[in-house]
């Protein structure tokens, strides 16, 4: 389904023909040509995700470019779970680039779109001029491989390990019910709770009642259900299933990042900050916000007026 018109002037879309696939991208403000900004989802979203973000940047004299990257949306789909690995999916972020004639860009990435950024500049560090990541810290490569790491700490059933050691089993269940459990994950204002036994993703597919209220209105909702009614949540899924691939791709990259860097967390969001940030990204800035994991969607206004605050003194320091 592409977003209605009327969603905050979200644009409609274009195929784009890189590295092997066609990319989905959502693109508005190519008379600011010279200023990129490159938008990157997390899971399971969509482009659409973007829709407050990509009209207050325009009008801040931004060419914003939105795809919706490999395994979403009307982009490709491939068969093979290695095509989902870091390399291909941060090659698809140079493709476009290179499809707009930009050597470099910013680039904001929430989520698992975070980590792709931050994979993007770990291996493409020329491409990326700044970066702002949301929801996902810098993740340190560690000794061990990341899934075997949560295996060993959290157990079979934590949702990263069993979607990488129990392939289709979750897919199947979040198919079947992909109304109910995007409904059930797009919540704000989550009562806080202990994580209970058995894999929390299945457990939201198939719960009858929501915690918290709803994030989204049943229009936007309905934009994320349709997408991923015709895809499957299979491809995206496949990230995860990567990530121990990634942790050996990553081996000869250089660990640093020399970026100047603003990274974005939801003072509700469970998922846990770097304690060494500042060794890996000096050049970071860390800001919170009154959310839970979905900022850009539950505090768009300030998460703007923060970015786009934060992008014009980078600018006056250049």
């Amino acid at each position: 389904m592409t977003p209605p018109a009327n969603s905050t002037a979200f644009p409609e879309p274009t195929l784009v023909a890189v590295n092997g696939v066609q990319l989905e991208v959502f693109e508005a403000g190519r008379h600011n040509a010279g200023k990129p900004v490159v938008l990157c989802h997390g899971w399971p979203e969509h482009a659409f995700s973007w829709r407050h973000q990509l009209p207050a940047l325009v009008e801040a004299g931004y060419h914003v470019i939105v795809p919706n990257q490999r395994g979403y949306g009307n982009s490709s789909r491939p068969a093979g779970v290695a095509d989902y690995d870091i390399e291909h999916l941060t090659g698809d972020l140079v493709g476009l680039l290179d499809h707009y004639g930009y050597s470099d860009a910013t680039f904001i990435g929430h989520d698992w779109g975070a980590f792709v950024v931050w994979g993007l500049a770990l291996l493409h560090p020329h491409r990326v001029g700044k970066l702002v990541n949301l929801s996902l810290p810098y993740q340190e490569r560690g000794e061990r491989p990341w899934i075997e790491s949560m295996e060993a700490v959290l157990g079979g059933d934590f949702y990263f390990v069993h979607f990488a050691r129990q392939p289709g089993v979750a897919d199947a269940v979040l198919d079947t019910n992909t109304s109910r459990f995007l409904r059930n994950l797009y919540r704000k204002n989550v009562p806080p709770g202990e994580p209970g036994p058995g894999m929390v993703m299945i457990d939201l597919a198939t719960a009858e009642t929501p915690l918290g209220d709803p994030l989204l209105s049943d229009d936007e909702l309905a934009v994320y259900v349709s997408a991923f009614e015709a895809t499957g949540f299979t491809g995206s899924i496949n990230w995860y299933r990567n990530l121990d691939r990634d942790w050996h791709l990553l081996a000869d990259a250089d660990p640093v990042l020399r970026q100047p860097a603003l990274v974005v967390h939801g003072d509700r969001d469970p998922v846990a900050r770097s304690e060494r940030l500042a060794e890996f990204v000096p050049r970071a800035e860390v800001i919170s916000l009154d959310a839970g994991h979905w900022i850009q969607q539950e505090r768009p206004e300030e998460l703007n007026r923060a970015v786009l605050k934060w992008l014009e003194q980078q600018e006056a320091t250049q």
